[in-house]
Order: C-alpha cells, then sequence, then structure tokens
C-alpha cells in the first residue's frame, strides 16, 4: 500500500473542503476524532462481530471494506492535523492474533490515547491497529488502497453536490 500516494491524497481532500466550508482557522482536531469513532462503530455494525443475539451474517465484504477505508480516512487526516509525514512513520507490528471484537475495542483505546497525547508513537499504534483489523477482516493492501481512492472520489463529488 502506497501510503505516501494516500496522505497526498488525504492532503488535497482536507484542504478542499477546510476552504469550501471556511475551516482554515478552525481547530478540526476533536471532531475528527469524533468522526473516527463514529466511522469504526459503523464498521463494527456492519461487521456484527458483537452481535451474539443475532444469527445474521456480516454485511458483503464490499459494504465492510467502504465502511473500513471510511476509517482510514479520518486517520489519515488526524495524522496530517499533527504534521506527521509519512517519512516519519514506520509500522513493524506484525498482526496479533485476537478476536475482531477486541481488535475493535484495541482501536478505540488508541483513539483515545492518541486524542490525548497527539504523539506519533501513538498515531502509529492507532494506525497498525487499524491495519492489523483489515488482516483481520481478510482485507489486502491492495483492495484498502483502491477502495481508498474510489472512496475519495466519491468524497470530491459530494463536495461539488453540496453533501
Amino acid at each position: 500500500m502506497q501510503l505516501e500516494k494516500l496522505f497526498t491524497m488525504q492532503i488535497a481532500l482536507d484542504q478542499h473542503i477546510e476552504k469550501k466550508h471556511g475551516l482554515k482557522e478552525e481547530d478540526l482536531f476533536n471532531r475528527k476524532v469524533l468522526a473516527l469513532l463514529v466511522e469504526i462503530g459503523e464498521l463494527a455494525n456492519e461487521t456484527r462481530c458483537f452481535k451474539f443475539w443475532s444469527v445474521k451474517p456480516p454485511s458483503e465484504k464490499q459494504i465492510i471494506l467502504e465502511e473500513f477505508v471510511d476509517g482510514v480516512h479520518f486517520i489519515l487526516s488526524l495524522g496530517i492535523e499533527c504534521n506527521f509525514h509519512m517519512q516519519t512513520l514506520s509500522f513493524t507490528k506484525a498482526p496479533t492474533k485476537v478476536s475482531v471484537t477486541d481488535q475493535f475495542l484495541m482501536i478505540n483505546q488508541c483513539v483515545i490515547r492518541f486524542q490525548n497525547t497527539k504523539c506519533v508513537t501513538d498515531y502509529i499504534a492507532l494506525f497498525e491497529a487499524f491495519l492489523q483489523l483489515a488482516m483481520l477482516l481478510g482485507i489486502t493492501y491492495e483492495e484498502m488502497e483502491q477502495a481508498y481512492i474510489d472512496k475519495n472520489e466519491v468524497n470530491y463529488k459530494r463536495q461539488q453536490n453540496n453533501y
């Protein structure tokens, strides 16, 4: 996955949105944190991993992938907010052997920790935990990158249509 390319695309989208909505001088960090938490919840809902009371299966992989990349957008955007650049990031952890439910809980903890510290170490831990979730969900880096590019296009179209 070409993270540098995704960061560049996210910078352009963020700048477009901030300019269009007059948000250049706004501190959007906490709003982006909340947006990420909401997107994580929407993704969990589509996986249905926590719904022990239901026999209904998870949503189709394409729907899960679309929800997943919504989270990627906000994770990238939060890194940009903190002036983290691709050159400073180094992903080293191997995937953990935990349940999807436990991975969602870990990600939520990582989001809150990063919100409180805004440090690169906690940002990397958050990003790694999210990427590990992708592996648990059977999402490849190639699928993730293409879905991100596709959703980025959708996001621009939404801005043009006053979404």
